[in-house]
């Protein structure tokens, strides 16, 4: 089975974090936290259309200019979200440049920006042709630990604490949609766009009976027919999509450590920091940060497939290998839940 997605960190781990999530078969990206994002090539931001930021501490919210940039002039929307204040930073931001020349691009940039608030969500619009100046007041909707909505997938948030709120993040996929190459030869099928459309038509569960059309051929000139469903039982098969969760910069106590479980709960991937070892605990919890011990005891808990620590402290600089090992082990060992909070 191909997955859909391609999760992979931007930075190493002592770097600023962030997450770069590819679409197979897409031009397209999601991003969890802009922080230094140079390593990403200009292709790769181009690909992206939405952002989610965690907060707006620098490293998690520096490249925000880094994408403005490469994003500008063209015809393109970007979507972005982030915590209580964020449509001020995002402001804020954009007034510390001078646009008097934005009018005369030809490409329409548009940026939608969402706040996230315990009791609503706010959004509003940026356009670059009117100088990122908001034409309208921020538009009021009802707060849902769903962000983003797609047919085949959806973004869920958690707003936990960082001594600030901080938001968790979980990309998952409705069901995930397997082709059978072998069955393709067998129906003298190419593979194409129309894969795509195929794919679309299940997320939107179609009548089964509705005629699907098929174009292949260098010119798109064969013309297959088949109805849906009979389509889907000769060359799919259906499986459990894939879930991605991403959570950083959070303080080890009750209230996080239920919403982070509840957040990523058998996730294929956890991206979460571990940012100091368990010996220092106490530095941790001053610092609202996790140590890699109890990063790996709540993966447990939540039953992730795999975990993957990150945004390590510098004072153990030459030593992640450590914080990896120590979180690995409180990840395969079957902490009892009764003692979830008691370190």
């Amino acid at each position: 089975m191909r997955p859909s997605f391609y999760p992979r960190t931007i930075n190493g781990p002592f770097d600023d974090p962030g997450v770069f999530i590819p679409f197979l078969f897409e031009k397209r990206a999601i991003i969890f936290d802009i922080g230094n994002i140079y390593a990403l090539s200009p292709g790769d931001m181009l690909k992206i259309t939405h952002v989610f930021v965690s907060h707006t501490h620098m490293d998690h919210f520096v490249g925000f200019d880094r994408l403005l940039r490469v994003l500008m002039g063209r015809e393109k929307e970007l979507y972005l979200y982030g915590p209580e204040g964020f449509l001020k930073n995002v402001e804020g931001k954009l007034a510390g440049y001078s646009w008097n020349l934005v009018a005369h691009y030809t490409g329409d940039f548009v940026l939608h920006a969402t706040e996230v608030r315990s009791d609503c969500l706010l959004s509003r619009r940026y356009i670059c042709r009117n100088k990122f100046l908001p034409t309208e007041e921020p538009r009021e909707m009802p707060f849902s630990n769903v962000l983003h909505t797609e047919s085949s997938l959806s973004v869920s948030t958690a707003i936990l604490d960082h001594d600030i709120p901080c938001l968790g993040f979980s990309l998952g996929e409705r069901f995930h949609v397997n082709i059978l190459k072998d069955r393709l030869d067998e129906l003298g099928l190419e593979t194409g766009p129309w894969l795509k459309d195929f794919k679309q038509a299940l997320f939107r569960e179609d009548d089964p009976d509705t005629v699907f059309e098929i174009r292949c051929g260098r010119e798109n000139v064969r013309k297959r027919q088949f109805a849906l469903g009979e389509l889907a039982e000769k060359i799919a098969t259906i499986t459990p999509g894939q879930k991605v969760s991403y959570v950083t910069d959070v303080v080890y106590s009750k209230s996080n450590a239920e919403k982070i479980i509840s957040l990523s709960k058998d996730s294929d991937y956890l991206f979460i920091e571990a940012a100091f070892l368990d010996e220092d605990r106490d530095m941790a919890r001053q610092k609202y940060h996790l140590t890699a011990r109890q990063a790996g005891t709540l993966a447990k808990a939540a039953g992730v497939r795999q975990i993957i620590p990150f945004h390590f402290s510098p004072r153990y600089t030459g030593m992640g290998h450590l914080l990896e090992a120590e979180a690995e082990r409180a990840w395969k060992f079957d902490v009892p839940s009764s003692a979830l909070l008691s370190t």
